[in-house]
């Protein structure tokens, strides 16, 4: 499968006004992007997600490190602004109302994109047609301002924007965070429906971990700007190998107080400042599972599993603590059987994230 997108030795500080210090927001973070796949950045505020997706798309330069875009390295000066890779990589917002424009008709700003790839207005007009179509919303929806939608119809709006000019890769900055629940899971089943349809490989940034099960592929986890764990979603979701990923799965309450992730796991202490990082392991002040190695040196990436990565001395320590157990998948099991409806609305062999996740979870029984 095509490599899309690849991120290496990423670096990014931010310098402290009036002072020589620095902020470390992202601290050597890799990995790649597959055409048609849905990498999932997940963490705690603050740990440089939409740092590294800022990178990504050419709006911050990054301090040290490598973004190559089908092979060729984006910089200052070959960045997504160029002609040729102009529309290529989108991004859609967090915030749908305050991605769009009040002043502009919603054609307008959907057309907006294309006018900068030189489209003639012919070829626009059917252009803008056809995506508003595939987002699920009206034609009338055009002549309309963006103050007369709903937040929903908003961000399906956001994404007609960032899909319009056919891109390879897409970031997804919280897209459903701003959202209802019900927006929520309809922009979710479109952005897979999307994909489905288009190919189009997908960067997410995301805390929300219940989106992340049903939507991605592969997760990498960041704690103070750099990846901890990185593999198949399904994987590190059932059975997480380094102590942050434990602690960030254990955290989440569902909507079933009887199910949660059982785990002995409890991360004490305070987090590390970014300007004062640690030499060694950062979350050895604060992991029960720490040794004078992990406040001595940082732990090198190792594979455990095919595609399964994790900075951590005792990961083979953490994996054997608690019986592999994905509760999201429990859950969506549990809500099936309450409302006798598939919630996933995907068959166990079907080629997607939520196929997949449902077949991970019921073999693992």
């Amino acid at each position: 499968m095509e490599t899309v997108l690849e991120v290496a030795g990423l670096y990014k500080s931010f310098s402290l006004p009036g002072s020589r210090r620095k902020v470390q927001a992202v601290n050597g973070v890799s990995f790649t992007l597959k055409r048609g796949e849905t990498l999932a950045l997940v963490g705690e505020s603050g740990s440089g997600k939409t740092t590294v997706g800022r990178c990504v798309l050419g709006l911050e330069e990054p301090t040290r490190g490598r973004v190559l875009f089908r092979g060729e390295e984006l910089s200052r000066r070959n960045n997504v602004r160029r002609p040729h890779l102009r529309g290529r990589i989108q991004l859609v917002f967090q915030e749908p109302a305050e991605s769009l424009d009040p002043r502009m008709r919603i054609g307008a700003s959907i057309e907006e994109p294309l006018k900068a790839l030189g489209m003639p207005a012919s070829e626009r007009a059917g252009r803008v047609e056809a995506v508003i179509r595939r987002v699920n919303l009206p034609a009338a929806v055009l002549d309309h301002y963006r103050t007369s939608l709903s937040a929903g119809q908003q961000q399906r709006v956001g994404i007609a924007r960032a899909i319009v000019t056919d891109p390879a890769v897409v970031v997804l900055d919280e897209p459903t965070s701003a959202l209802d629940p019900t927006a929520r899971a309809e922009i979710i089943d479109l952005l897979l429906e999307i994909q489905k349809a288009t190919d189009t490989s997908y960067l997410l940034i995301s805390h929300d971990l219940s989106a992340v099960h049903y939507i991605s592929h592969r997760i990498a986890v960041m704690y103070l700007g750099m990846i901890v764990e990185q593999g198949p979603a399904a994987e590190v979701f059932r059975r997480p190998r380094h102590p942050y990923t434990v602690g960030l799965l254990s955290s989440v309450l569902l909507p079933d107080p009887e199910i949660r992730r059982p785990t002995t796991v409890s991360l004490k202490g305070e987090i590390p400042s970014p300007i004062d990082l640690p030499k060694a392991c950062f979350l050895a002040g604060r992991c029960p599972f720490a040794t004078e190695i992990c406040r001595r040196s940082m732990p090198p990436s190792e594979e455990i599993a095919p595609g399964h990565l994790v900075h951590c001395y005792h990961h083979e320590q953490v994996a054997q603590i608690d019986q592999p157990s994905d509760t999201f998948a429990e859950f969506q099991a549990s809500a099936e059987r309450v409302l006798g409806v598939d919630v996933l609305g995907a068959d166990m062999d079907e080629e997607t994230p939520r196929g997949r996740r449902r077949w991970a979870s019921s073999t693992a029984k």
